[in-house]
């Protein structure tokens, strides 16, 4: 026989009124708050400039066509495959923050590598994984990077980078892209152990720089990036590079612009 009490009949009426209430709640959280986000649209532009400007490295400021060629060779060719990789590490990464167990940034990118050869037939070791990979660290900036910080420097803007890599990863990047004058730190989730898009690392790096939340703007070329951002009260500028799309169920961010001279130029006129 169980030894747990019986519930009584106001128990049972109590935990419906609860149900009750629960679904209702839900109903107006997954139903109005989810109309609201679609109808959305377009965000007006505020008409003062963000106290400080924080860039994602990998693809928003780094050309990554030399590792991708590098992971296309160790997946047999398989070009196609190239966005089940990416997505791949992505998704692992946010398994690795739910499952509290942080691993670098690297190593789930070569663990995901493994995982989609695997999947095609193709034999890939954990070392030329990584050696596939390699490249990530002298990646070349887009061309439009250097003159678009360049003129975003020169207008006063306080500008900092903000990336899943780890910290001596995103030093190596940056340096060797030829950047480092640029910035005024180099931040990466290394010390919180948690990735983007969690809310937590862009309340850090808030608070890193001395900022409130809604004083600081995220320039990425990630949806899911500015999306994350958006949520923690950031404010948010899209580079819609080749393949990178918006998440259709997340507010639009102010600035929408193919690369970072256009986007360079909305928020300098916000500093006049």
């Amino acid at each position: 026989m169980s030894n747990r009490p019986e519930s009584s009949a106001a128990d049972g009426e109590g935990r419906r009124q609860f149900l009750t209430a629960s679904s209702a709640m839900a109903a107006g959280l997954f139903g109005s708050s989810l109309v609201s986000t679609a109808q959305a649209g377009a965000r007006t532009m505020p008409d003062t400039a963000p106290k400080c400007l924080f860039f994602d490295v990998n693809e928003t400021l780094l050309d990554l066509t030399a590792m991708k060629k590098t992971v296309a060779a160790a997946l047999g060719g398989r070009e196609d495959l190239l966005p089940l990789w990416f997505t791949t590490m992505l998704q692992y990464s946010l398994v690795a923050t739910v499952g509290d167990h942080y691993e670098d940034f690297g190593v789930i990118g070569a663990a995901a590598l493994q995982m989609v050869a695997a999947n095609n037939g193709i034999e890939l070791s954990e070392r030329d994984a990584q050696e596939a990979i390699a490249p990530i660290r002298s990646l070349p900036p887009h061309p439009d990077v250097r003159p678009a910080l360049e003129k975003l420097k020169a207008a006063g803007y306080r500008m900092v980078t903000i990336t899943n890599s780890s910290q001596k990863g995103v030093d190596t990047q940056i340096r060797n892209a030829g950047l480092e004058d640029l910035f005024e730190q180099r931040l990466s989730v290394e010390p919180l152990q948690i990735y983007k898009p969690h809310s937590r690392v862009y309340h850090w790096g808030a608070r890193k720089l001395g900022l409130q939340n809604s004083e600081c703007l995220l320039v990425a070329a990630h949806g899911w990036d500015v999306a994350g951002a958006m949520w923690a009260g950031w404010r948010t500028a899209f580079l819609s590079r080749p393949g990178a799309q918006l998440y259709p169920r997340a507010n639009r961010p102010e600035i929408v612009e193919p690369d970072l001279l256009a986007a360079a130029d909305k928020l300098i006129a916000l500093k006049k």
